[in-house]
C-alpha cells in the first residue's frame, strides 16, 4: 500500500468545517478526498481541541502583530517628539541670529 496523500491544512481545515457544518458526512468527505474515515475523524478531534485550547487560554492580549505595531508606533512618536524639539531649537539659534521673526510678534 502506498503513502497517503499529504493534504495542506488549509483543506483540511475546509474539509473538518463542512463535516461539522452538516454539508457532508465524514464517509462522504472520506471518499471524496480518497483519505480514510479515521484521519477525518482525527482531523475533526483534533480540530475542536485546539478550539477549546485556545478558548480556555482566553488570547485576551495584543497579538505579536499587535505588539510590533504598538512598538513602532512608540518608537516613531519619539523620533517625532525629538524631531519637534530641534525644529523649536533651530528656530531660536536663527531668531538670535537673524533678529525677530515676524511670527512670534
Amino acid at each position: 500500500m502506498g503513502k497517503p496523500p499529504q493534504i495542506p491544512v488549509e483543506k483540511k481545515t475546509r474539509i473538518v468545517l463542512s463535516v461539522l457544518a452538516g454539508e457532508v458526512t465524514i464517509t462522504e468527505a472520506a471518499r471524496r478526498e480518497k483519505v480514510s474515515e479515521q484521519s477525518i475523524g482525527r482531523w475533526k478531534a483534533d480540530f475542536l481541541e485546539a478550539g477549546k485550547t485556545g478558548l480556555a487560554s482566553g488570547r485576551s492580549g495584543p497579538s505579536t502583530r499587535e505588539e510590533q505595531l504598538a512598538a513602532e508606533v512608540e518608537d516613531l512618536t519619539q523620533a517625532l517628539g525629538e524631531a519637534a524639539v530641534e525644529i523649536r531649537v533651530w528656530k531660536k539659534s536663527a531668531e538670535g541670529r537673524l533678529g525677530p521673526s515676524r511670527t512670534s510678534r
